[in-house]
Parts: structure tokens; C-alpha cells; sequence
């Protein structure tokens, strides 16, 4: 009979035990691995890396907290969000720096214009109500006995004008613009031009031009057509426009012609408020009334030449009489 594997191993067992030799082998082995310990703990006691394996560990560290960073929720979109408002930030800075070459403060203009209707009707009423004024002020002004009657008579004339001329204007708020326009109606046929509305207005006002020559003028003629003294035509080059527009309001009121580099058109200044009546190449391409912030193309003109019109003396009286506006820089037989 065989013996069982539990008293196989029983006997292994006691023979190991027996054997004087096997008991030899394990108090040597064990011997040689405490002094093996020993010898380690004594190389390795008190040992820091090198420089450059700290190095390499923190920026291990490093490259694991970014890569943690990165695999965070949200941090790719928050990203993303903040770079596109800054380039939004930094594009918005730059749009308003180079508003005026590029032409946004005329978009922004035209989108803050009202949307207005020619109205040929009110126009026609303000025409015969000033003729009718006129003519009453011509017999006052020929009758009067003294010179202080004559002023008040001009005085009384340029309030006249100043109250219905701006209203004129404003009859035309919305009719198109084109660079050879001629309508001589607003709200009527055809489209007009910058030089071709002063020209109209004025001559519907009751001063006795030929509005075809006037309006085919530089602007310093068409001003020099109603101002005959250089004394009262003022001339500004590479004026900053704050300074020029309170230079303006300080110095003027009543109804201006102003000619700029490339333009011509009515400068209104009441109570210190400035308004700019014109016909515009602009976005809009039509008559407008502006206001200083939006008066673009007044803003851009590196030339400016203005005088005023409702308050001059000699302009006044030659309107009540009714007298002859020759177009200046126009010989007399082509007048």
C-alpha cells in the first residue's frame, strides 16, 4: 500500500530536519541576505538625485497636471469663448480708430437718419409766404425815413429767413442724390446734386440767381455769388474738427454756406446747435440733416471755406430789394 500524500510530506519533513546538512544551507543563506541588506541601505542612506533627475521629475509632474488640466469638462470651450471675445474686443477698438476710412460712421449715419418723405406741398406754401414778406419789407425798407428804421427792417428780415429757410430745406429731407441731379422740386422729377440744392433753396427763398450756373461752381464761388467782401469768407485747412466745430458755434448763427474739398452745402446754427443740411454722396444718397457727430463728409474735408448768409448787411438788403446775384467766376455774358 502506498503512502498517503500527507505522510509523504510528514516524511520529507522530518528528513530535512535530520539532515545536518540541509540545516547548514539555510543559516548560510539567510546570513547572505541580511549583509546584502545591510550593504544597500548603507549605499542608498541619505542619497538625493541629481539636479537633473529632479528636473526631469517635476517636469513630469508638470506635463501630468496640464494633461489633467486639459482632460477637465469645459476647459477647450471656455477657452475658445474667451479668445473669440477678446478678438471681438480687439476688432471692435480698431473699427472705431479706422471708423472714417472705412466708411462705418456713414453706415452709422444712415442707419440713425430718419427715413423722411420729400414734402413739395409745405415747400410751396414757405415760397409764396416769403415772397409776400419780401415784398412787404421792400416798400418798408424804401420808405423809411432814417438809417436805425433800415436796420430794424434787416434785422426783422434776417429773423424772416432764418425761421423759413431751415424749413425749406427740410422739405427735401429724403430726396435722392445723384452728381448731375438738377430736380428743381422736391419730391419731383429727377434726383439732385450738392451744389444744385444750395442753389434751389437759395433761389427759391427769393434770391435772384441762375441756379444752373451757381450750382456748376466750385463752393467758394457759389459762396462768393452772395458774399462779395473776403472779409466775411473764412477759410480753414486741416482744422481738427472738435475745435472746428466750436470754433463754428461760437462764432456764427443763423444759415452758413460752407465748401469743403469735394462738396458744398448749408451749415444751421441756433442756440448753439449746429445742424448740416445737405445732399450726400454718402450711404444715405439723399438730403439729409445732420448732426455733428454724424456730419461725416464735414468731418473728412481737409478744406473749409463758410460765411454766413442771414446776418450780413449787404446780403440782407440786396434780398429785399431783390437785386441781381451775378455768379461769381461766371463773365456777364454767360450769366
Amino acid at each position: 500500500m502506498k503512502p498517503s500524500f500527507i505522510q509523504r510530506a510528514k516524511t520529507n519533513e522530518s528528513s530535512t530536519k535530520s539532515n545536518p546538512k540541509t540545516k547548514q544551507a539555510k543559516k548560510s543563506a539567510k546570513k547572505t541576505a541580511k549583509k546584502t541588506t545591510k550593504k544597500v541601505v548603507k549605499k542608498t542612506a541619505g542619497r538625493v538625485p541629481p539636479p537633473s533627475s529632479r528636473r526631469r521629475l517635476k517636469s513630469k509632474q508638470k506635463e501630468e497636471e496640464d494633461f489633467e488640466m486639459l482632460e477637465e469638462p469645459g476647459f477647450f470651450a471656455s477657452l475658445i469663448k474667451y479668445t473669440l471675445i477678446l478678438a471681438v474686443l480687439s476688432f471692435g477698438v480698431i473699427a472705431y480708430v479706422q471708423r472714417v476710412e472705412w466708411g462705418l460712421d456713414k453706415i452709422f449715419s444712415a442707419q440713425g437718419t430718419a427715413k423722411h418723405k420729400p414734402d413739395p406741398e409745405t415747400y410751396r406754401a414757405l415760397i409764396d409766404e416769403l415772397a409776400s414778406e419780401r415784398q412787404q419789407l421792400k416798400e418798408l425798407f424804401l420808405n423809411a425815413n432814417s438809417q436805425a428804421e433800415q436796420e430794424k427792417i434787416l434785422s426783422h428780415a434776417s429773423f424772416l429767413l432764418e425761421e423759413a429757410m431751415p424749413r425749406m430745406m427740410r422739405c427735401w429731407l429724403g430726396h435722392p442724390y445723384d452728381f448731375n441731379g438738377t430736380a428743381s422740386t422736391p419730391g419731383g422729377e429727377g434726383k439732385i446734386a450738392c451744389g444744385y440744392f444750395v442753389s434751389v433753396v437759395m433761389r427759391d427763398a427769393g434770391f435772384d440767381i441762375n441756379r444752373f450756373t451757381v450750382a456748376r461752381q466750385p463752393s467758394q464761388n457759389i459762396i462768393r455769388t452772395f458774399v462779395k467782401s473776403d472779409d466775411h469768407l473764412e477759410i480753414k485747412v486741416a482744422t481738427p474738427y472738435p475745435l472746428y466745430v466750436e470754433h463754428l458755434t461760437n462764432k456764427y448763427e443763423g444759415i452758413q454756406i460752407i465748401g469743403l474739398d469735394t462738396h458744398v452745402a448749408f451749415v444751421v446754427i441756433k442756440d448753439g446747435k449746429l445742424n448740416y443740411i445737405h445732399a450726400t454722396a454718402g450711404s444715405e444718397q439723399c438730403v439729409v440733416d445732420q448732426d455733428v457727430d454724424n456730419a461725416s463728409s464735414l468731418k473728412a474735408s481737409n478744406y473749409r471755406v463758410i460765411s454766413n448768409i442771414s446776418r450780413n448787411p449787404e446780403v440782407i438788403r440786396s434780398w429785399i430789394l431783390n437785386e441781381k446775384f451775378p455768379t461769381a467766376g461766371v463773365t456777364a455774358n454767360l450769366q
